[in-house]
């Protein structure tokens, strides 16, 4: 199943979002679509099967199995 945002756009690679208040991140995978950047590869991360995993500025890398009400998109991936 693919993730979505509480808008009900779903979440790609790349996309740059709001993880919660003055916490923003990038997606840097999703184990859902099989879709990797070249620094967060599949062989290193797909053992995590499901969600995605987005590298924020102030927590560093956070995995989400499953949709997250606070998290917003901020801007798309450009090769979205």
């Amino acid at each position: 199943m693919k993730m979505k945002y509480s808008d009900g756009n779903e979440i790609k690679v790349g996309d740059k979002v709001k993880v919660w208040e003055g916490c923003f991140g990038m997606v840097v995978c999703s184990m859902d679509t099989e879709e990797y950047t070249p620094s967060y590869s599949k062989e290193e991360w797909g053992y995590l099967n499901v969600g995605i995993l987005i590298d924020s500025d102030e927590a560093g890398l956070i995995h989400y199995t499953e949709s997250e009400e606070e998290l917003e998109l901020i801007q798309r991936g450009e090769d979205t």
